[in-house]
């Protein structure tokens, strides 16, 4: 249902791949709330993808870009806020991989070289995304910046691997970048740690199935929905939120407040 939540509102959504996509997701429901953005992705994730269908249903265009290189991001942010006829008022940054994650590398064993890719991709591009946009003056005030992150920046998670310290790095970015966006623009920036999505991101990391039927039995409500992640983009994104900044918000169904569940010490005592 809409309620055109961003009507008149302008963005650039990174990151969609395919349908199973948080970015996909919320580039739907950012149109259906009356929002005009430009999606993009890095070439070789566009090849990847199906992601000039999802501009099809939405009505805009694709700007490919590797958000790890700055040139790349200045042509992006210039042209899309060309082709939008204005000034942007949401972005989301939905962006991240780890070289080592992908090749089965432990925490323990990193390969530095893809340590670094890993931080540059998943953590940096979100600085030099921001950096880009104050320079060109490119976004509105009250404009809503959103990346997406997960609770192992704050706790401990085997198999997450170096893909933890780029999301405690991201998130440290949000606090740092929203408060100097926010006195000198009144830009807000956030993150949203979101539950285990089965996204093709998500399901790529060694345990995926086992520990989002773990997040599951343990969170109050179950794991939110990468459909029901995007309807809280949008909700950030619109200006019911305008004073919410420099903010980690959980949105696990409560998996980030709970110790154990009773479903867990059942299934332990049953043993």
């Amino acid at each position: 249902m809409s309620n055109n939540l961003l009507n008149g509102k302008r963005g650039i959504i990174f990151g969609a791949l395919d349908e199973n996509s948080i970015a996909w997701k919320v580039a739907l429901k950012a149109h259906e709330q009356g929002g005009k953005f430009v999606l993009t992705n890095a070439p070789i994730a566009m090849r990847m993808g199906e992601i000039n269908k999802l501009a099809e249903k939405c009505g805009t265009i694709v700007i490919p870009a590797d958000a790890t290189v700055t040139e790349d991001l200045a042509k992006l942010v210039a042209e899309s806020t060309a082709h939008l006829g204005g000034k942007l008022d949401f972005v989301l940054h939905s962006i991240g991989m780890s070289p080592n994650v992908r090749k089965g590398k432990v925490y323990t064993d990193l390969n530095y070289e893809w340590y670094q890719k890993t931080l540059d991709i998943s953590a940096l591009s979100l600085h030099k995304l921001l950096q880009t946009c104050m320079k060109q003056e490119a976004m509105n005030e009250w404009g809503s910046v959103l990346a997406l992150s997960y609770i192992a920046a704050q706790r401990a998670f085997p198999g997450y691997g170096d893909m933890a310290d780029a999301k405690a790095t991201l998130e440290s970015i949000v606090r740092s970048f929203g408060y100097y966006y926010g006195t000198q623009k009144k830009v807000r920036i956030n993150s949203i740690s979101q539950s285990p999505t089965m996204t093709t991101a998500g399901s790529g990391i060694k345990g995926f199935d086992s520990f989002f039927n773990f997040a599951d039995k343990i969170s109050p409500l179950g794991n939110a929905s990468a459909e029901s992640c995007a309807d809280y983009c949008i909700a950030l994104f619109s200006d019911l939120t305008r004073f919410v900044t420099m903010q980690n918000l959980f949105h696990d169904g409560g998996f980030s407040n709970t110790g154990i569940s009773e479903a867990m010490m059942n299934e332990f005592m049953s043993k």
